[in-house]
């Protein structure tokens, strides 16, 4: 079930964690997780994550720059889980380079929720099918909206 919900101040800035979370490596899509460039560690932030920080079509795709806000501003498809999750759960994308209609990771962001006991998803069609049997719902947050392109 998709829902088109105003998200408050708060909850904006715990999701635009969360999608800062998914580009550290082996790091599922949690709220209050935060890599430890986005925590002010000493040293430059990496570039490529080598472990992957999103599922494409059932394969790990990587990123290749710490991902930057950009409100309102996404045209593709990023499931992300700010809660409970499945081990091994990373956020997924509907696009990667190469795909039609990629925007360079301009990512319009999708919280992705619980109905059941949580398990693994790992494409869009498998995010679409869970909110159509009612295992998930997936909310539209166009607040936490984000650029951070993807390396296949």
């Amino acid at each position: 079930m998709l829902h088109y919900t105003r998200f408050s101040r708060s909850l904006a800035v715990a999701v635009v964690a969360a999608v800062a979370a998914a580009c550290a490596p082996e790091t599922p899509l949690q709220p209050a997780e935060l890599p430890a460039f986005a925590k002010g560690a000493p040293g430059p932030p990496p570039f490529v994550f080598p472990a992957g920080c999103c599922y494409f079509e059932g394969r790990i795709v990587r990123t290749v720059v710490p991902p930057a806000s950009t409100p309102n501003g996404g045209r593709d498809n990023f499931y992300g889980f700010p809660g409970a999750v499945a081990a091994g759960q990373k956020a997924i994308v509907g696009v990667i380079p190469g795909s039609p209609g990629y925007h360079g990771g301009d990512w319009k962001f999708f919280a992705v929720t619980w109905n059941v006991s949580p398990f693994l998803l790992t494409s869009e069609a498998a995010v679409l099918s869970a909110a159509m049997s009612g295992a998930v719902t997936i909310t539209r947050n166009a607040s936490a909206d984000f650029k951070c392109p993807i390396q296949p």
